[in-house]
């Protein structure tokens, strides 16, 4: 099974500038999450940020947050927890026009908007906020692909800990260039130049 990009989302979990100095290889890690953000940009894939307890560790740093289309604060290590879920399934369609202006035989029925049900999520710490997350969101039953070489923790037992037990709940581990190719398909797509540039 690939990553289709039509079905996907992204989302960036807590890339806040007073945690990112704590997080081991932490430069890499924010690296890759931009990258991510600008790769979800070329395929229209939405993108969300989360920010935990921003008054204390301050907004996510400013490329993430700028890559996001919205960014959900919140106290609970788990953004599910806070309204994320919602942010992420799409809104059932209301009816068009009057109902009562045509027989219900000559009504059109309401187009179906396309499920984005595929949840890329990278961030930080793996072991707390993106574990949590990620566990919830595969509990609400969405598809959670883990990007690994975009998360981080203060440590790299804690992390790679985190990441043992997201593929024993069921997420998918892959990293940042196979997200890239995944959502890219071919080399004859549009997008592929710039694919390349942002992969280098």
């Amino acid at each position: 099974m690939l990553l289709d990009a039509s079905l996907s989302q992204l989302v960036l979990v807590d890339y806040q500038a007073r945690l990112m100095p704590a997080i081991f290889e932490g430069e890499s890690v924010v690296q890759n999450a931009v990258r991510l953000g600008k790769l979800a940009r070329l395929f229209e894939v939405p993108v969300f940020g989360t920010e935990h307890n921003p008054s204390k560790l301050g907004e996510n740093v400013p490329d993430i947050r700028a890559l996001c289309q919205r960014t959900l604060p919140k106290m609970h290590f788990s953004g599910v927890e806070e309204g994320l879920g919602e942010w992420l399934r799409v809104p059932a369609k209301a009816p068009q026009g009057n109902a009562r202006s045509l027989p219900k035989h000559l009504q059109k029925p309401a187009a179906a908007a396309e499920e984005r049900n595929t949840i890329v999520i990278a961030g930080c710490e793996a072991h707390v906020c993106l574990l949590q997350t990620a566990l919830d969101l595969l509990e609400d039953e969405f598809e959670v692909w883990v990007v690994t070489d975009a998360c981080g923790s203060r440590t790299e037992r804690n992390r790679d800990a985190a990441f043992d037990r997201l593929a024993g709940a069921g997420a998918e581990l892959v990293t940042t260039e196979m997200v890239a190719f995944e959502w890219l398909r071919t080399a004859e797509h549009p997008a592929f130049p710039e694919v390349l540039a942002l992969v280098r």
